[in-house]
């Protein structure tokens, strides 16, 4: 056997073993575990009665000058209009009275005199159901500011003030 293929093979067989040992001595990696998306928080729809709260909450404490009457209906502030109020210009001969509006949520007045009306509605209640029209034509001719507010969306509390505040000039 040649000479230099002798001290070859025991520098390859030094070389395998320095290799064995360092990868011993190495700290082992555990397998990272896998990562799952956690599972988004879906936040529970409010109930009516919640809204009603949430929204007599910021009236009666941000708007303190202003006396709060709920749940108030249209003939309450318009009267029993002897005047039908028709809606549609398509349906002129289809014509509406007060007392079939949708209550106002809320009526904001000061010394007895109404000042603006919230409305709450869920959908697009304000543009298509009849009473929601009824309720805010009546409110137009009465002068009144009529603020909707639809409660599937955040209405977060600033919001809320500075729309109200808005309208109140």
């Amino acid at each position: 056997m040649n000479f230099g293929r002798l001290l070859l093979k025991i520098l390859n067989i030094a070389k395998d073993s320095i290799d064995d040992s360092a990868r011993e001595a190495a700290p082992t990696r555990q397998a990272r575990p896998a990562q799952h998306a956690a599972a988004p928080t879906v936040e529970r729809e409010k109930t009516a009665e919640e809204w009603e709260a949430y929204f007599r909450e910021i009236l009666m404490k941000d708007f303190p000058s202003f006396t709060i009457r709920e749940k108030v209906a249209v003939t309450d502030l318009a009267g029993f209009a002897t005047d039908e109020f028709q809606l549609y210009k398509t349906r002129p001969c289809q014509a509406y009275k007060a007392e079939w509006g949708q209550p106002y949520t809320f009526v904001l007045q000061n010394g007895g005199i109404a000042k603006a009306v919230v409305m709450l509605g869920n959908g697009h209640t304000h543009d298509s159901n009849v009473k929601y029209l009824i309720a805010r034509m009546y409110a137009k001719k009465l002068g009144i500011p009529y603020i909707n507010f639809y409660t599937q969306m955040p209405n977060e509390r600033g919001y809320v003030i500075g729309r109200i505040r808005k309208f109140l000039g």
